[in-house]
């Protein structure tokens, strides 16, 4: 089933890319707009990076805004639609999956910081974080913003596991399920330190009524 859910994986982030371009761009997602950009942009700026790698952008709203603050910005993703309309907006883009990336960790040149904004929904996550060490200058950072683990248990519990998403909040656009992995907060942080890093911090943007955590956000060094 985990090689099923991984084909799966792909082929939702193809067919749905034109659904998630227009979501994100017509601003239909309400935590991005009360924490989690904000909260991601911030933890990216206090670092001061000269280049910043966007892995999994998407339709690259975030490498567009970390450009405009002055950074060399690079965005990557599997999904090549998303990244037809990532290089339509304007910035530097690559069609580029998880597994050539791993083949060839130096092959984009070292970064002061790579990003992981709600991009990692696989299970075997290990040997791309371990490549990833490879792409970080030093003092780099890896920062990892994802799903809430308590607010994201739903009804199958917190406990580790394949999920599904249906897109349903966001308006009835997208034609394909996605299949991710739920991890604990316990479990993503043994994914870190197995992978070889250190977790510098761990932080919850909130909302802002409630005091509800919308996301989990780690920031974390080899």
């Amino acid at each position: 089933m985990t090689g099923d859910n991984r084909m799966q994986l792909d082929h939702s982030w193809r067919a749905n890319a034109l659904a998630w371009t227009r979501a994100v761009r017509e601003r239909r997602i309400e935590s991005r707009q009360l924490a989690t950009d904000r909260a991601i942009i911030e933890a990216v700026l206090a670092r001061r990076p000269t280049r910043v790698l966007d892995l999994g952008c998407g339709e690259g709203w975030l490498s567009r805004t970390l450009a405009g603050h002055g950074f060399a910005v690079l965005g990557i993703d599997a999904s090549a639609p998303l990244v037809e309309a990532a290089r339509a907006a304007g910035g530097e883009f690559r069609c580029l999956d998880y597994a050539q990336l791993q083949a060839d960790p130096g092959q984009l040149g070292r970064f002061d910081v790579v990003v992981c904004n709600f991009s990692l929904f696989e299970e075997q996550l290990e040997p791309l974080l371990m490549a990833l060490r490879e792409s970080l200058a030093e003092e780099g950072a890896l920062l990892v913003q994802t799903v809430h683990p308590w607010q994201a248990r739903g009804e199958q519990g917190y406990r580790n596991g394949w999920r599904r998403e249906t897109f349903d909040a966001f308006g009835g656009e997208f034609p394909e399920p996605m299949p991710w992995y739920f991890r604990t907060l316990e479990s993503w942080c043994e994914l870190l330190h197995g992978s070889g890093y250190h977790i510098e911090a761990l932080r919850e943007p909130a909302h802002p009524g409630t005091g509800e955590p919308l996301s989990l956000l780690i920031e974390a060094r080899p």
